[in-house]
């Protein structure tokens, strides 16, 4: 649980950068120069040997959804929505999380679902009012599609990571590599040479942090903490970045919020970690 918050706490602070520094940029494009920086963060650590091929193919895979088509829509969503807006429109990821759980165990988990839609629940009273605002759809369906890709990740990789007898660091530039082979058929090709020379040293310095800390180093963080809760307290862990990002996006990058939804909603996603009996993981 500890990995999970500290993870959300760091992810806080990239919805600002991505709005104020990479909007300019092919989102496709940030999301493969992501994707690569967090690839050779554990490049060093890898070990494919004792991983048998089919858990090698079923990983990229997984890593091709929930980093390559997840980063590619969430990316390209900056383009339609400020920054807290794009924080708000996550708060959906935990009800993908246990459908995808229940999907992959065949059973229902009343008391997960009520935890996920508790926790979206109190995250939609942070901002409830752009819900209804027209102009949003469009950043809003990208985000639906980052947050499908990005929960059936997480699930797949623990179901499969629970049969394999591996360090996750020795797998996983496996997650890395498949999710940057997604964003290659995406990449504007025709004018690459030119979107690379564009990119000036703060975007670099951007990219930089957000490939080697808040990717490579933090997603890492995540799945790995991801196999030590149950599917309750891991979705709603998915919503633990969305008031914190929107607090920075006030305090840090200047957007305007409301302070008493935000505390309300922090309040609600509070208790819904509480109501959760243990941190064991269930299913």
């Amino acid at each position: 649980m500890f990995f999970l918050g500290a993870v959300s706490l760091i992810w806080a602070f990239s919805f600002g950068l991505i709005k104020g520094h990479l909007t300019t940029i092919d989102p496709s494009l940030v999301a493969a120069l992501r994707l690569v920086l967090a690839a050779l963060v554990f490049l060093p650590f890898t070990r494919l040997k004792p991983c048998p091929i089919s858990a090698r193919i079923l990983l990229f895979g997984i890593g091709a959804l929930q980093y390559g088509v997840m980063y590619t829509c969430y990316t390209a969503s900056f383009a339609y929505l400020h920054a807290y807006q794009v924080a708000l429109f996550t708060i959906f990821t935990p009800i993908f999380v246990t459908i995808f759980n229940d999907l992959f165990s065949a059973r229902f988990h009343r008391r997960f679902f009520t935890m996920a839609l508790l926790t979206v629940v109190g995250t939609g009273v942070v901002l409830y009012r752009d819900f209804s605002t027209a102009e949003f759809h469009t950043g809003f369906l990208l985000l639906q599609g980052a947050n499908a890709c990005f929960a059936f990740g997480q699930v797949a990789y623990c179901k499969v990571m629970r049969k394999l007898r591996l360090r996750d660091s020795s797998i996983f530039s496996l997650l890395y590599m498949g999710g940057f082979a997604a964003t290659l058929p995406m990449l504007p090709w025709s004018r690459l040479g030119q979107e690379l020379t564009h990119i000036d040293a703060q975007q670099w310095l951007t990219l930089l942090y957000l490939g080697v800390l808040a990717s490579g180093l933090c997603f890492f963080m995540w799945n790995y903490a991801a196999r030590t809760v149950n599917a309750g307290v891991l979705a709603v862990s998915n919503n633990l970045k969305t008031p914190l990002a929107i607090a920075c996006s006030a305090l840090f990058f200047g957007e305007q919020i409301n302070l008493f939804q935000l505390l309300t909603g922090s309040v609600i996603i509070l208790a819904a970690l509480i109501l959760n009996p243990g941190s064991k993981r269930a299913s």
